[in-house]
């Protein structure tokens, strides 16, 4: 395993060096769920949740969010990204799993470091609008399973999750 690259050799956080990288064509997927009661997802789908159209504002709030990482985590670099798409999946209960949404995002540039974190940011952030707009009537919504699918482009090649 290589060396942390955001602590230079005293220790001290830095933000990484991105100079001498070249440019290149960088896309990250990452995907995460939020559980339910199945009357929440009933509320969500029906487009009759009392804030209006959650899944609409959940896209629009992922988009924000990935164009705004580099001022939520302090060592990430401002990037200027060329795509951003925020993809939904319901499923309701019953069944083995309970109702959930899940959140899709892909993050695309073309630069010099990649745009995981910006993939990771608007998944979360998205999560956490269904949250707030569905907790008048739903506060024991968990979201869970946030992770990187893949990612493309880059010196150290792709990567695709098991």
């Amino acid at each position: 395993m290589s060396s942390l690259t955001h602590f230079d050799a005293q220790g001290q956080a830095h933000m990484v060096d991105v100079a001498a990288k070249a440019s290149t064509h960088r896309v990250a997927v990452a995907t995460g769920r939020i559980e339910m009661l199945p009357a929440t997802l009933a509320l969500i789908e029906s487009g009759t949740a009392k804030k209006g159209d959650v899944l609409g504002i959940a896209r629009v709030a992922g988009i924000m969010a990935a164009k705004r990482t580099s001022d939520l985590i302090p060592l990430c670099h401002p990037l200027a990204l060329t795509r951003v798409a925020i993809e939904f999946g319901t499923r309701a209960a019953p069944g083995p799993a309970p109702a959930h949404v899940v959140c899709t995002a892909t993050v695309e540039t073309v630069g010099q470091t990649g745009v995981e974190m910006e993939a990771l940011t608007a998944v979360q952030v998205a999560l956490l609008t269904i949250y707030d707009m569905c907790k008048a009537v739903d506060r024991g919504m968990t979201m869970t399973g946030v992770h990187l699918v893949e990612k493309h482009g880059g010196k150290s090649g792709s990567y695709v999750a098991n």
